[in-house]
């Protein structure tokens, strides 16, 4: 699968889970496009798309939390209005 290929589905996961969510996915396209960077290049490094905003510190257990979207974005979007990385973010 070509790149943007891949992008353009993680666009449509990412816009998918938003909306379930209660919330949206950031609707500046450039923050998108360089979280989504981000998560390629970590999946590349480290075999899975952690968030890039969180430390991967090689302990699997501890890193499965940070894998986009992780585990604190929910009540991250709920109470600074944006997840840590500003992926998402409230409607």
């Amino acid at each position: 699968m070509e790149k943007e290929e891949i992008v353009n589905k993680l666009k449509q996961e990412f816009t998918d889970h938003a909306k379930a969510s209660g919330f949206k996915l950031n609707p500046d396209e450039k923050v998108v496009n360089r979280i989504i960077d981000g998560l390629l290049r970590n999946e590349e490094k480290y075999g899975a798309q952690y968030c890039p905003c969180r430390r991967v510190t090689g302990d699997k257990a501890e890193d499965a939390k940070k894998i986009c979207p992780c585990e604190w974005h929910k009540s991250e979007v709920a109470k600074d209005g944006h997840c840590f990385c500003n992926l998402y973010v409230k409607n």
